[in-house]
């Protein structure tokens, strides 16, 4: 990691710490918007972002805390695939909202895993899932790029508006893909930038900080969970952000196996040498084609 990245996370994690200790000081704070200046607290919250894009039936059953930490862009457990049972990881957990709802939609038989890198937040996720009585969940410590739990352990990954911030947006991308269990989905909400813009582009609608100035493109997205070896990609823009940016819907799916990437790569060194298929894979070779991952962009 270059010192500038680094710093750029750190940026990240102080920005996180204060808005959870805002909570205690009644202080407006927000991690995302366009408005976004660069300053710690006293941030207000920019329109399309927020606890406003949840329904007031979720926000009822939930504690105050935990409705007042949500900076997001989305709400990623209304579109996620949840099932009794299901073992949920949400991707930059924050005060704990949509862990404690995926909670409550996949029962005491399933479990909700909330990932967080700053202390004050995760301090104050698992007092709010005291509070919530959820006994289904918990709270990690660790960074979204390195993701500390097992392989094939997780049946559905949530995120909301946090994979914008990544300075490692390939590598949050595979450590999805490892930790997903065969046929495990996605269901994110997050800051895309349209085709057009450049990264220069998009720091010009707001900072790094504000979820504008690190989003991919909507392509530049789409390729990434493709390289991952992800399928079944949609990406459906919801509302604007920015002036060309959008808070934006991504599904996809972990295949169920590996077998159907051996057999394009098989295909396509049988067209690359005209061979029978018998030389050797390389990882060149594993890779879905844009038709076997069935995508829309």
């Amino acid at each position: 990691m270059t010192e500038h990245t680094e710093a750029l996370r750190d940026q990240v994690r102080q920005r996180y710490a204060a808005a959870a200790t805002a909570i205690h000081t009644a202080t407006t704070t927000s991690c995302c918007g366009a408005n976004v200046s660069g300053g710690i607290a006293d941030i207000e919250i920019s329109e399309g972002f927020g606890s406003q894009l949840y329904g007031p039936t979720e926000r009822h059953r939930l504690p105050a805390d935990a409705i007042t930490a949500s900076l997001g862009c989305g709400n990623p457990v209304a579109i996620a695939d949840l099932h009794e049972g299901d073992r949920v990881l949400d991707l930059g957990s924050g005060g704990g909202i949509d862990v404690l709802l995926s909670a409550q939609r996949i029962g005491p038989a399933g479990k909700a895993y909330g990932l967080d890198m700053t202390d004050e937040m995760l301090a104050l996720a698992r007092a709010n899932a005291t509070q919530a009585g959820a006994t289904n969940v918990e709270f990690v410590k660790g960074t979204i790029e390195a993701i500390p739990l097992p392989d094939d352990s997780i049946n559905v990954i949530i995120s909301n508006c946090v994979i914008n911030l990544s300075t490692d947006k390939p590598a949050v991308f595979a450590e999805a893909f490892r930790v997903l269990a065969p046929n495990g989905r996605l269901g994110i909400a997050d800051v895309l930038a349209e085709n057009h813009l450049t990264p220069q582009q998009c720091a010009e609608h707001g900072s790094y900080l504000g979820c504008i100035a690190g989003a991919l493109t909507i392509a530049e997205y789409h390729d990434g969970l493709t390289t991952a070896g992800f399928i079944d990609i949609t990406i459906t823009p919801t509302h604007q952000v920015a002036d060309g940016m959008h808070s934006a819907i991504v599904r996809a799916t972990k295949p169920a196996s590996t077998i159907h990437l051996i057999q394009e790569a098989r295909r396509q060194l049988v067209s690359e040498s005209g061979s029978s298929g018998s030389d050797k894979i390389t990882s060149r070779h594993l890779k879905p084609s844009p038709d076997a991952t069935q995508a829309k962009r």
